[in-house]
């Protein structure tokens, strides 16, 4: 599980080294015995946003972690006119995760699905679904989605908020994320941290307006995914 962020204090003091006055900026990781000084050359002042910057870099220590593509799933529902609901996965997707389990804020993500690997299970219903009454994949082959802010709600959980590319129109979503389980593979020791994400797409949003409200307005999405750190 995440645990708390660190606290960070950054303090600037000024002292001599030979005939310069130097000005010192130490950073408090944790605490005071865990520090890193740095000299400038002479100034009388640091700005700020350079002072954030250094912050920013010291206790982001985000590393590239892998989907185990036989633990990861991304699907989604669509109500058929209210008589019953239509279960979907999207088959070939990659993403570029950046994670770190003790500064959850530091978590980027970067998914890219293949729009015609939709399966509902029904070709014929696959081949309209891929049509340009709906993801028209011939002129948009790809879906993606670029976090851009990440919001610790709880103990294990999230708001994961970014942009989402569909048939060529970006808007802002957030999903809830879980974290189900942090810890080694008992098999092999290998890290494992493993997802479950949640949210809805309202299919007008993205120009997407066939059949209008009558069927499937708002899709529910749901990706379970299990990422290990990257090897090299």
């Amino acid at each position: 599980k995440p645990p708390s962020h660190p606290s960070t204090a950054i303090g600037i003091s000024r002292h001599q080294a030979g005939n310069c006055s130097m000005i010192s900026t130490i950073l408090f990781i944790t605490s005071p015995s865990e520090m890193i000084s740095s000299c400038t050359v002479p100034r009388t002042s640091i700005p700020s946003s350079h002072i954030r910057s250094i912050a920013s870099a010291i206790t982001s220590r985000a590393e590239p972690w892998v989907i185990d593509r036989s633990h990861a799933h991304i699907t989604f529902q669509a109500d058929h006119l209210g008589f019953s609901v239509v279960h979907g996965v999207f088959t070939e997707y990659d993403a570029d995760i950046l994670f770190d389990p003790e500064n959850i804020d530091a978590t980027e993500v970067s998914f890219t699905i293949a729009a015609d690997s939709v399966n509902t299970f029904w070709e014929r219903r696959d081949e309209h679904i891929r049509s340009a009454d709906f993801l028209n994949v011939s002129e948009h082959p790809e879906i993606t989605f670029v976090s851009t802010a990440i919001e610790q709600t709880g103990e294990n959980t999230a708001k994961l908020t970014g942009d989402l590319t569909l048939i060529g129109e970006t808007r802002e979503v957030t999903f809830d994320v879980t974290l189900n389980k942090l810890g080694p593979n008992p098999f092999n020791e290998t890290p494992i941290a493993g997802f479950t994400a949640t949210g809805e797409i309202r299919r007008a949003d993205f120009g997407m307006d066939y059949g209008g409200d009558s069927f499937a307005a708002v899709i529910p999405v749901r990706i379970d995914i299990e990422i290990n750190p990257a090897e090299g």
